[in-house]
């Protein structure tokens, strides 16, 4: 029998019949051209236009002056103080306290007036852990509108060193900034709600940091309003002279904060 011719060397040729799909790629043919992959990215769907911000924006603004036209129709220190809870069983009159003061935080009731009517109708234990629980629910309820509806909207507007630095502070140091607003009474609760959601304090620090940070001043309210029947006792003197500190300590602080802006726009 005779021999047969010994294959060279390489690579065989490829076989005419093997279906395209089941031939290995060279890496050659692996590597494409720029101007190919610029190509079939072009051909792939654009995506949509991103969303605007500005009708979750105006959603929130409309959520909010409902909320606060609301209080021509009712009032929360109205409706707890003419017998909401009466006849109902004493496990459900802390929820509800709770949730008449939330709402009517989110509806920018002033917080002192709450506060007086916890004192008023609960007395100073019962009535401070209320307060402070509806006041940190209200301020979860305004943090988390404000997040999910209007925080891609208004960073759009920060402009200014200013407003950028503050917004760095509260974004680096959360917990710290939003628990020095609330230990001062003289700050807009509300306008803080807001503001902290715009930044990017974290959701849990900003409620340790209210929780917290509210329990001083709402606690010298409490008890003002819970011995008002008593104007000549100590509680009642006491409670009129920490507000008074109160007041003092938060125009210092609104002072120093006046100076370093100042002081951060010169330089």
């Amino acid at each position: 029998m005779a021999d047969r011719p010994a294959p060279a060397h390489g690579p065989a040729p490829a076989d005419p019949t093997t279906p395209a799909a089941a031939r290995v790629p060279t890496r050659a043919s692996a590597d494409l051209p720029a101007q190919a992959r610029a190509q079939g990215a072009a051909d792939r769907p654009a995506e949509g236009p991103a969303r605007s911000p500005w009708p979750r924006f105006a959603l929130l603004v409309a959520i909010l002056g409902a909320a606060a036209g609301s209080l021509l129709l009712w009032s929360p220190t109205a409706l707890l103080d003419g017998g909401l809870t009466h006849g109902m069983p004493w496990y459900w009159r802390g929820p509800l306290f709770a949730t008449v003061y939330a709402v009517g935080t989110v509806a920018f009731f002033p917080r002192p007036a709450l506060n007086a009517a916890a004192g008023l109708l609960l007395g100073l234990q019962e009535g401070l852990l209320l307060a402070v629980l509806g006041t940190t629910l209200g301020a979860a309820a305004a943090f988390g509108l404000a997040r999910c509806l209007g925080q891609d909207a208004l960073r759009r507007l920060l402009r200014g060193r200013v407003l950028l630095a503050l917004d760095r502070h509260f974004t680096d140091r959360g917990f710290r900034s939003v628990l020095l607003l609330r230990l001062f009474p003289g700050l807009p609760f509300q306008a803080a709600n807001y503001g902290a959601a715009v930044s990017g304090v974290r959701f849990g620090s900003f409620i340790g940091a209210t929780a917290l940070g509210v329990i001083p001043v709402t606690a010298v309210y409490v008890a003002a309003a819970a011995t008002a029947r008593e104007p000549g006792s100590t509680g009642f003197l006491l409670s009129v002279g920490a507000l008074g500190l109160l007041g003092l300590a938060t125009l210092a602080q609104v002072g120093r904060a006046a100076a370093r802006r100042r002081r951060a726009v010169t330089d």
